[in-house]
């Protein structure tokens, strides 16, 4: 089903909006081969700066980090957000 997704993703002509980028970080996160870390990796560095003032999008980023294993990555992020919240502290413990 990710793959698809990825498939889809690669045929839009428009960039994805908060909620989107959400859940195609949580599909890279769940699939975690070459293609997600590849696509995962560069929708966070395409990712608008007035995205990252978003708790949601930045927890389904930390969590897809850390399940490609870039832990500083992942705490860099975590630092940089100014409203953590239970789920903010779950997505870098994991």
């Amino acid at each position: 089903m990710a793959e698809k997704v990825f498939d889809l993703l690669d045929e839009m002509e428009i960039k994805p909006g908060s909620f989107t980028l959400a859940i195609l970080f949580k599909a890279c996160a769940e699939l975690a081969n070459d293609r997600a870390i590849k696509i995962g990796r560069k929708l966070l560095d395409d990712m608008p700066e007035n995205f990252r003032n978003y708790v949601v999008v930045l927890t389904s980023a930390m969590h897809m980090l850390m399940k490609f294993g870039d832990v500083q990555s992942a705490e860099r992020i975590f630092r940089s957000n100014k409203k953590k919240d239970i789920i903010t502290y779950n997505a870098i413990i994991k």
